[in-house]
């Protein structure tokens, strides 16, 4: 255990000689941040540009992918899976727009089945203590999915871009908390 203790306390010791480096990269998120939160539009098409390229490398991974499987069966379904992350991932450069509308819907979706399955499951343990919390984030989460659902799709052309503006907001006050008590 002391071994652990020691290697935790020279690691600690590490960060904290560098703590300075954190609250530069907090500051220059936060910078970034604001840029997006002045920017949602430009925001929502790099965000979906970012996407368009992960689909785009993954497509082209299954594509080669599909011809190191040994049976056909395989093959067409990994060949079939990369071309349609592929064609996905061109499609997000082709038109930014109606991708960012598509990534729109599908994260209204995602808001309210997640919210709606949180929800359920505090419900389903409202005896235990803290099962309020579960429920009542359950209940937000659909109703930012359902706000977003009911303004698609012409909030498809800032939401993205919100939700990174946000992101890096958090990450950027996250960073120059940390390397502040770093310091400390």
């Amino acid at each position: 255990m002391t071994f652990q203790n020691d290697r935790l306390k020279n690691a600690i010791g590490e960060a904290r000689d560098k703590w300075g480096w954190f609250v530069a990269l907090g500051v220059i998120l936060l910078i970034l941040g604001g840029i997006a939160f002045a920017n949602l539009v430009v925001a929502t098409v790099a965000s979906v540009y970012f996407v368009g390229w992960l689909m785009l490398i993954s497509g082209i991974i299954e594509i080669v992918h599909a011809f190191g499987v040994k049976t056909w069966g395989r093959f067409f379904y990994w060949l079939a899976s990369g071309l349609l992350y592929a064609f996905a991932g061109f499609f997000a450069f082709y038109n930014p727009l109606l991708a960012s509308a598509v990534l729109t819907f599908l994260l209204a979706v995602a808001l309210v089945a997640s919210g709606a399955l949180r929800a359920w499951v505090g419900y389903q343990h409202r005896e235990q203590r803290g099962s309020g919390w579960i429920i009542t984030a359950g209940v937000v989460t659909m109703l930012a999915g359902l706000v977003i659902a009911m303004g698609w799709p012409v909030n498809s052309l800032w939401i993205l871009g919100l939700f990174l503006a946000v992101d890096l907001f958090f990450q950027g006050w996250t960073f120059v908390a940390f390397g502040l008590a770093l310091k400390r």
